[in-house]
C-alpha cells in the first residue's frame, strides 16, 4: 500500500474485491488445511492432525466449502475395502501461493517484531 491518493470508486472497488477474496479464504482454518494438503493428497484423519485444533465438525465444513470454490477436489476409492476418501489441492489452489507466502512472511517479520519490542 502506497500513499496514493485514488478515487471514491476505485475504494469503493478495491474494498469489494477484499471482501470477495476473504469471503471465499477467510477466517481460521482455509489456508491452513491448504498448507497441509501443499505436499500431496491426504485423508480427512491426516488434515485433522496436521491442522491442530480444528474440530471434526469444522473441518468438513471446511472441506465442503473449499470444494464448492474449487480449491479441493474430493476422491474416493471405492475399491478399496473400507473406501479410502482423500483430498487434493486442485490447480486453482495454487493461484494462492503468491497470497500464502506473503501471509507467512509477514507473519514471519511480526513475530520477530514482537519479540524485539518485548525482550524476548
Amino acid at each position: 500500500m502506497e500513499n496514493d491518493h485514488i478515487s471514491e470508486s476505485e475504494c469503493s472497488a478495491k474494498i469489494r474485491a477484499m471482501e470477495d477474496a476473504l469471503y471465499v479464504i477467510g477466517g481460521k482454518w482455509k489456508l491452513r488445511v491448504i498448507l497441509a494438503l501443499s505436499n500431496g493428497s491426504r485423508r480427512f484423519n491426516e488434515i485433522q492432525r496436521k491442522v491442530a485444533g480444528i474440530t471434526p465438525r469444522v473441518l468438513s465444513a471446511e472441506l465442503k466449502d473449499m470444494e464448492a470454490n474449487g480449491f479441493l477436489k474430493r476422491k474416493v476409492n471405492i475399491e478399496a475395502t473400507p473406501v479410502i476418501v482423500e483430498y487434493e489441492l486442485t490447480a486453482y489452489s495454487y493461484s494462492l501461493k503468491e497470497v500464502v507466502e506473503s501471509l507467512i512472511n509477514w507473519g514471519t517479520m511480526h513475530r520477530i517484531k514482537l519479540k524485539q519490542e518485548n525482550g524476548s
